[in-house]
């Protein structure tokens, strides 16, 4: 080998070990009479080549097995007598170790080695455009989003719009938006329907060539044939007849094109069932695609589409989640049998969480049948769910880019997801209070420290934070008291009202509920002595807010659905619960997506303020706080 020849190796050793052999046996070769690659000292393509050798895993255990000895004789040589180059093999590893730790953020490990990454990087992000983007979707965005980042490469966005009994044009723009909150900005979006004519082209060559045929088995049959590993009837139709079928009959959508569909020639019997005949081309004449009409009545099914565009559009690499998985060597014999530019796969396993249905039929379900408010209910573990339901974006993908790119796949509980974004709001999150409207307790306050009319006195909105602002706290001579913790005193008792100071329990009236009480103030009295700290408005001087307080529960009622149960039976009967509530006056300047923490109660997110009700839209409760309570990760929803 020449020095030309050699100089171009330190970028291609990098690549997996089925490429990169034949250039390890030119080197072996290259080695036969000579200790060092060029010349007779340590030379600087030495060097280079031994440290990209160093750094690929696949080729130290190769060369170490001893098979190729010249090379072998010559990566020890270098090893054992130059102690120099082991600085520059300690500062790659350390920088590598650094870069993936600083990346991973003490979640899920990045140190994947993608191939050939230094002749460039191009993800993409495929969805269906037939529902909204739930967290599974999110995690699929963002890993794609972090390796073309992090390889200084490209994202592509590409709608697989293939479908039109399924998709509508809300859903692709909801993606749209949804990847725009997260942070995910594409450098290019397209559209499978971009490609229908390729797509097309590609089908009838393959039949051509004599790699797919028409079949008019009826689905019941054909799906039986699969499993059994038997062939069709109509496999071994001629290529005129398939032609004529496809080109004819199923391109314009006649009675004899809707009974056929169009089968890749793939395998009968295949261990792997995803190889036995693919369905890849099938009609559809019920609705109109929403992006070309009536144009089309034939569309190409995921299979066929993602690996031919995926290789036109110059993708790199593509990351799938692991259901997919026995549809690699599907995705590969597309591109090798079509003779097209190959594209490397990663798998990685998909989110799953424990009494959470992520099957967009089933939730496209829920929201057609009614049993949800619509896509962005905050019971759906959709992106607008989660987000609805109090979930910040910096937590959100935090949380995900956390779980890394592993394949092991497990079903998560609920609490680190929302744990992780208490401490995004902890911080930031004013404080308010709110007393529960029904059963609630007037209370008479008492003493030679009373006042005797209501005043003001400005507090801060969070004990920690002095950036977050202050309020106007009310005091006066009456206040009210949530039921629950008046049935929880006895006369007498010392207590603490929280941001007043500590007061006696006096003359509690008889009744269930208790209608009123009295407390005497003791503002000297020690508030690390007392057992309880109870919230409290005063009823005079301000204007009480009305306020809805909305908490969720799991939608299911099992961890998880296997495949025989039912979803109707599984759902929870109760999943939203209200509770009416008067608020401090300070909250009525909340206004739709504001995070509050109410005392006592937990973190809440503002689904609508006073200002954010559209004229007669409030109906006969009058305009009100709508809050969510957001849960926090603890036992329990808050």
């Amino acid at each position: 080998m020449k020095l030309d020849e050699l100089k171009p190796l330190e970028a291609l050793l990098a690549a997996d070990f089925r490429q990169i052999e034949p250039r390890l046996q030119a080197l072996d070769k290259h080695l036969i009479l000579r200790t060092y690659l060029d010349g007779y000292t340590l030379s600087d393509i030495d060097t280079k080549i031994w440290l990209a050798l160093r750094g690929n895993r696949a080729a130290v255990s190769f060369i170490k097995k001893g098979s190729l000895a010249n090379l072998a004789r010559w990566f020890a040589w270098i090893e054992d007598f130059h102690p120099e180059i082991q600085a520059d093999v300690k500062a790659k590893d350390a920088a590598a170790k650094a870069k993936i730790a600083a990346a991973s953020k003490a979640g899920g490990s990045y140190a994947l080695a993608l191939q050939n990454a230094d002749q460039g990087v191009v993800t993409r992000f495929l969805p269906e455009p037939s529902g909204y983007l739930h967290i599974g979707h999110a995690k699929a965005a963002l890993l794609s989003d972090y390796f073309a980042r992090e390889y200084n490469g490209t994202l592509l966005l590409r709608l697989d719009d293939t479908n039109p009994s399924k998709e509508k044009e809300e859903f692709q723009d909801a993606i749209i938006e949804d990847l725009a909150l997260m942070g995910v900005k594409p450098d290019k979006v397209s559209f499978t329907s971009d490609y229908f004519d390729y797509l097309y082209d590609m089908a009838v060559r393959l039949i051509k060539e004599g790699h797919a045929y028409c079949d008019d088995t009826d689905q019941e049959t054909m799906r039986d044939q699969r499993w059994k590993g038997l062939p069709s009837k109509r496999r071994d139709r001629s290529v005129e007849e398939n032609l004529r079928i496809f080109e004819n009959e199923m391109k314009n959508g006649t009675e004899i094109g809707l009974q056929n569909c169009l089968r890749a020639k793939m395998s009968v019997d295949n261990p792997n069932k995803a190889m036995r005949d693919p369905v890849i081309y099938r009609c559809n004449i019920e609705v109109p695609h929403h992006r070309t009409g009536t144009k089309w009545k034939i569309y190409p099914m995921y299979d066929l589409a993602a690996p031919l565009v995926d290789s036109l559009e110059g993708v790199t690499h593509a990351l799938r989640s692991t259901e997919y998985t026995d549809r690699n060597p599907q995705y590969q014999w597309f591109l090798t049998t079509l003779k097209l530019r190959q594209v490397y796969m990663w798998d990685f396993s998909r989110m799953n969480f424990i009494r959470t249905v992520l099957s967009k039929r089933k939730l496209a379900k829920l929201v057609d049948s009614g049993t949800l408010w619509g896509w962005d209910d905050p019971r759906m573990p959709t992106i607008r769910g989660v987000r609805r339901r109090g979930m910040t974006i910096p937590a959100l993908r935090s949380f995900i880019l956390k779980q890394g790119p592993s394949r092991n796949v497990v079903t998560m509980d609920w609490t680190n997801f929302w744990a992780n974004n208490k401490k995004e709001i902890d911080p930031i999150a004013p404080r308010h209070t709110a007393i529960s409207q029904k059963d609630i307790v007037k209370v008479k306050v008492t003493g030679a420290e009373a006042p005797a009319e209501p005043y003001s006195a400005d507090k801060p909105k969070h004990p920690k934070n002095k950036d977050v602002g202050t309020k106007k706290v009310f005091f006066g001579p009456e206040l009210y008291l949530d039921q629950a913790d008046a049935k929880s005193f006895k006369d007498g008792e010392e207590i603490t009202l929280m941001a007043w100071g500590n007061a006696f329990v006096r003359n509690i009236a008889s009744g269930d509920p208790i209608p009123s009480l009295e407390v005497e103030l003791n503002l000297q009295g020690d508030v690390k002595s007392t057992e309880k700290k109870v919230t409290w408005l005063a009823s005079k001087g301000q204007k009480l807010i009305p306020a809805e307080l909305w908490d969720f529960d799991h939608l299911l009622n099992k961890d998880v659905l296997g495949e025989d149960d039912v979803l109707e039976e599984c759902l929870n009967p109760v999943t939203a619960t209200m509770e009416d509530a008067w608020c401090d006056e300070a909250t009525a300047e909340l206004k739709k997506d504001d995070i509050i923490q109410l005392e006592r109660r937990g973190y809440y997110r503002v689904d609508k303020g006073l200002n954010d009700w559209k004229d007669g839209e409030e109906g006969a409760k009058g305009k009100r706080l709508v809050l969510f309570c957001i849960p926090t990760g603890k036992t329990g929803s808050k």
